[in-house]
């Protein structure tokens, strides 16, 4: 592997920051076969695409982005504000499945 090859699939792997876990995301998974991620600020459909088929082994069919704004809070007099912060919803082709708990 050449240097840029390792450099690329580095930052594969520092793309997805975790699988997002609520009830609305439970629900994309059953209703659409869409999970969720956190992901960095910065990473681009392609790029997310890329990073779940390399960790997952799984085939995407689609990605869906949304940018999330940082709420602001008080802390004390002070205001303060959250992160800003990605999510993607990745609709995996049909056959293909995630499991979170390892189960599958």
């Amino acid at each position: 592997m050449s240097v840029n090859q390792l450099a690329n699939e580095e930052r594969l792997l520092k793309i997805i920051l975790g699988p997002q876990i609520s009830e609305k995301a439970s629900a994309a998974t059953e209703k659409n076969r869409q999970y969720v991620f956190k992901v960095i600020p910065d990473a681009t459909k392609p790029e997310i695409k890329k990073a779940i088929e390399h960790l997952f082994k799984v085939k995407v069919d689609s990605v869906q982005v949304l940018n999330l704004k940082g709420k602001q809070k008080r802390f004390g007099q002070r205001l303060g504000r959250r992160s800003d912060t990605k999510k993607a919803y990745v609709r995996l082709t049909e056959g293909h499945s995630i499991s979170f708990m390892g189960k599958e």
